[in-house]
């Protein structure tokens, strides 16, 4: 009984969590600059809003326009899945990542526009930058490291998911790496690549950016708990620890918020020391997490 639970709250999760999140992150970010913003489930009627449309492409574009969203979709909901029930190795998340982004950047090119040039050169730097220190996060997350029950420990672990979550903010173009809040098309990334997007097009590259944001949470998420003598307790048994991702990850969403409404985009030339910065630091937090 207690396994069916598990399961129906995990299909719970996986049909509410990509709206949920992006709400919880949009009503946040509006209440840190004194607006009301909108409800919490405003994304969920946009996207349906929009499925709802014809896309309007140009005559001379090819099929593969209308096949990339939906490359984008597959290959968002495919590490939603995996990263959710678990049902295939973390490794494989950073190909479908880049089939992921392979439909982004094809989508722009195949516009022409200058827009789609500039924004598919900054999302190809930021995945450069950040794929291997996400490869990393992902041999931590499938080995058996375990922080301590310590000072020290804690220290290590805290700074281990911090920087983490900083190569996660670059995954998914965030600031400091990016602010979408701009509405600029000469300082976005993912939102400058679909500027020829419409309709069911839009809607469906919104889910699934929405999907992917889910996804690196509940993937940060696991790797706090699934790695700390914390809650390896008799307590705490594995479907008690997996009932802790949903609170965990509407708190990462606040913090998200309130980090969107007070950071600002750094310079792009800063980008490729910060991040290898990052990767050198979480390699060596990951060899004194296995040493502590």
């Amino acid at each position: 009984m207690e396994k069916i639970f598990y399961y129906i709250y995990l299909i719970i999760l996986l049909l509410t969590l990509p709206f949920l999140l992006t709400g919880i992150i949009r009503k946040v970010r509006a209440y840190a600059q004194g607006r009301r913003g909108p409800k919490l489930m405003q994304f969920f009627w946009e996207v349906d809003k929009s499925l709802r449309k014809t896309p309007i492409s140009h005559t001379n574009l090819s099929d593969f326009t209308h096949l990339a969203p939906r490359v984008a979709l597959f290959s968002a909901l495919m590490i939603w899945t995996i990263v959710l029930f678990e049902w295939a190795p973390f490794i494989l998340i950073p190909f479908f990542l880049a089939l992921y982004r392979f439909a982004y950047v094809s989508f722009a090119m195949e516009g022409a526009s200058s827009f789609g040039g500039m924004a598919s050169g900054r999302e190809i730097l930021l995945s450069v930058m950040a794929e291997p220190t996400f490869i990393l996060m992902i041999l931590a997350a499938q080995s058996h490291i375990e922080i301590s029950v310590s000072l020290q420990g804690a220290f290590i672990g805290l700074l281990f998911l911090s920087l983490s979550f900083i190569a996660i903010l670059a995954e998914l173009a965030k600031p400091p790496f990016d602010d979408p809040r701009t509405h600029l098309e000469l300082t976005m990334v993912h939102e400058a690549m679909i500027l020829e997007a419409s309709g069911k097009q839009l809607g469906i590259f919104d889910l699934a950016s929405s999907i992917k944001l889910s996804t690196l949470l509940v993937f940060l998420v696991k790797l706090a708990l699934e790695h700390s003598k914390l809650f390896k307790t008799e307590v705490l048994d594995i479907y008690a620890r997996e009932f802790l991702i949903a609170p965990m990850v509407i708190l990462l969403a606040i913090i998200l918020g309130f980090w969107e409404s007070n950071s600002v985009r750094r310079k792009w030339t800063w980008i490729p020391e910060f991040m290898g910065l990052t990767f050198i630091a979480i390699l060596i937090l990951g060899t004194l997490v296995k040493l502590s």
